[in-house]
């Protein structure tokens, strides 16, 4: 994907977000750590353009919710920060990539931990397949095929200074 192409599918997505919701009343959109943050951002800026709704994004950091925190040592723990109580408010969790779905397990459980949302809905930038946990994303940008042997590497302007998606061979060992 090139940036015309996140940007529209960006577009397709927020549409979604806020048919699938009645409009934006009572959102919150909450990004994971990294790169869900910039998306989460964008698709609150396409909302406040198009609806005049300043929905309230949260940046959540899911590292201590993760199930292989013996296989990480050199983690770096980052605040979660929620500009409003998710209680009773329908949460969408931004992300990247959804591959395994276990990135998505830990951040609901984060968010569970800050309060009891009427819903929680995952946005995800691209869908790769692959899933060991039942989970699906609510709003997709685009699925990508791919071989477990695989990456998918999003570069977003805001962390990266460029925005696109691409798939690279892994090195096998």
């Amino acid at each position: 994907m090139d940036a015309d192409e996140i940007r529209r599918a960006l577009t397709r997505m927020f549409h979604e977000i806020l048919e699938r919701n009645h409009g934006a009343d009572g959102l919150l959109l909450a990004g994971i750590r990294t790169r869900g943050v910039p998306i989460a951002e964008r698709l609150a800026k396409h909302i406040n353009d198009s609806e005049g709704v300043a929905v309230p994004v949260g940046h959540l950091d899911i590292n201590l919710y993760r199930d292989d925190l013996s296989e990480r040592p050199r983690m770096r723990v980052r605040p979660t920060t929620m500009p409003v109580d998710v209680t009773g408010r329908s949460v969408v969790l931004c992300d990247d990539v959804l591959y395994t779905g276990r990135t998505v397990r830990a951040g609901m459980e984060a968010i569970s931990d800050l309060g009891r949302p009427l819903r929680i809905q995952l946005a995800a930038l691209v869908d790769r397949g692959h899933r060991e946990l039942p989970i699906r994303a609510d709003f997709v940008g685009k699925n990508i095929p791919t071989r477990q042997s695989e990456l998918v590497r999003v570069r977003l302007a805001e962390t990266d200074g460029t925005d696109d998606v691409c798939i690279l061979d892994r090195w096998v060992d």
